[in-house]
């Protein structure tokens, strides 16, 4: 009886796997409009869609798709098991990026109605409470 080795080569798959990204990332950046012969980071990517599909709306789902890759392979190669913490519940990594998000969509909201735009200091809030949510929760 032969038995076969079924031991992945993870280096192989993470360095394809953010290669891959990489490839998604350099073909958003080069189907951006350009104006002056610069990125118009403002002006929709698909000219009379419906959406407003604009450079930073694109790098939105590009990075909300990072995290679900990462996340995924994260969870293949390191199994975990679920943990308690202050909020009382069983949690993993992949409980605790959705809170980490849920909770970041309702302080870039809240951060739009009290101060209005730039987003610069809810992002900085953000990281904070994401940090905050895989360290505690």
């Amino acid at each position: 009886m032969t038995v076969t080795n079924t031991r992945s080569n993870w280096t192989v798959i993470t360095l394809g796997t953010a290669a891959l990204m990489a490839a998604i990332l350099a073909a958003l950046l080069l189907s951006a409009p350009q104006k002056d012969s610069a990125i118009d980071w403002f002006a929709p990517m698909t000219p009379g869609g419906w959406m407003a599909w604009t450079l930073p709306v694109a790098l939105f789902f590009w990075t909300i798709a990072c995290l679900l890759v990462t996340f995924t392979l994260l969870a293949i190669r390191y199994p975990e098991t679920p943990r308690v913490g202050i909020l009382r519940i069983e949690t993993t990594r992949g409980d605790r990026l959705f809170i980490s998000l849920l909770g970041s969509a309702f302080l870039c909201l809240g951060w739009l109605f009290f101060f209005g735009a730039p987003l610069w200091g809810a992002l900085i809030l953000c990281l904070v409470y994401a940090a905050a949510v895989f360290r505690w929760v």
